[in-house]
């Protein structure tokens, strides 16, 4: 994930939160809140929770569904060009190294699947009252399709690659008021039984960068600057072994960023951000690094797991600025 899972919370306080404790107050008492969380099963509460919003909607009038059409953020319109962004995806599409599969991620994934494995707070997800979660990152979905795959075959020498695209939604709400309820990501996992030497991280790091790199440019972005950061220092010479597998490539830069301020407890081991560079200063389009993900996911402290993302909407609007 990038920066926008870092940045704010819910848009309630939290548990305690006053909103929260006016909500049960006139809703019958906090043991309410016990009740739904805690004592119903998912399939009874999903029963409550179709029938309370069946009701609902059949006290809504269609001025009023459009009123709040025009008002939602979540529900408005992208502001990119479709035009646009089905260049810079097609760019990214066809610049995808050789034993990379593409899938296309359903819209929906488990309860938790944000969380479970990841230190994302449930409030920065969309849930619905079917035990699901509105795709809020791409990667997530890659990596449980990618622990099945793994799972069927532990001891397979060969990584499993996967690519997407997919429009996701974040709930929190964000500083930048330029910022997108809902936006389209670019996504690559690999995941991996771990042979010693590092020497997994070592390939698909290098794998991963060079195609951040080749793809960018590709979508019009003619100056690149990669900042790796070290978590772990046994990871150092798979950042330098990185940076050198960078050195061809042309407009690219690498720099070690040992004080990023994110994403630090997201990933484990090393991180990298990927930023456009324009006249103007560097613009962010790019956010990855390794994970325990399918460790977890698996039971298999073996496993290993390096994802990135890649900001559509951002790149379009970066490539058309240099276009």
């Amino acid at each position: 994930m990038t920066d926008d899972e870092d940045a704010g919370g819910g848009e309630n306080a939290g548990a305690g939160g006053a909103a929260l404790r006016r909500v049960l107050a006139e809703a019958g008492g906090p043991e309410l809140l016990e009740v739904l969380a805690e004592r119903l099963s998912g399939a009874d509460l999903t029963t409550l929770l179709l029938e309370v919003f069946r009701r609902r909607a059949e006290r809504v009038a269609p001025a009023e569904v459009l009123r709040r059409y025009a008002a939602d953020r979540f529900t408005a319109p992208a502001p990119t060009a479709f035009a646009d962004l089905r260049r810079v995806e097609d760019a990214l599409l066809a610049a995808l190294p050789d034993g990379f599969r593409t899938v296309l991620p359903a819209p929906l994934v488990p309860l938790a699947a944000h969380t479970a494995v990841a230190p994302v707070d449930p409030r920065k997800v969309v849930a619905t009252v079917r035990g699901t979660e509105v795709a809020a990152d791409p990667t997530n979905a890659l990596a449980l399709e990618a622990a099945r795959l793994r799972a069927a075959d532990p001891r397979a020498v060969e990584p499993v690659r996967l690519a997407a695209s997919q429009r996701v939604v974040r709930a929190q709400r964000f500083a930048d008021q330029g910022a997108l309820a809902h936006f389209q990501l670019f996504a690559l996992v690999s995941a991996g039984r771990d042979t010693g030497a590092r020497s997994f991280e070592r390939a698909e790091l290098a794998t991963h960068l060079r195609f951040a790199a080749r793809a960018l440019a590709a979508a019009g972005v003619e100056r690149t600057e990669v900042r790796l950061t070290v978590l772990d220092p046994a990871l150092a010479e798979t950042a330098a072994h990185a940076a050198r597998a960078l050195a061809d490539l042309p407009g690219v830069t690498v720099r070690d960023d040992p004080d990023r301020p994110t994403g630090r407890a997201y990933y484990t081991g090393l991180c990298f951000k990927v930023h456009g560079v324009l006249d103007g200063g560097p613009v962010e389009l790019g956010d990855g690094g390794f994970t325990g993900w399918t460790r977890r996911l698996t039971g298999s402290r073996k496993e290993r797991l390096l994802i990135s993302g890649y900001g559509l909407d951002r790149l379009a609007g970066l490539s058309s600025r240099t276009g």
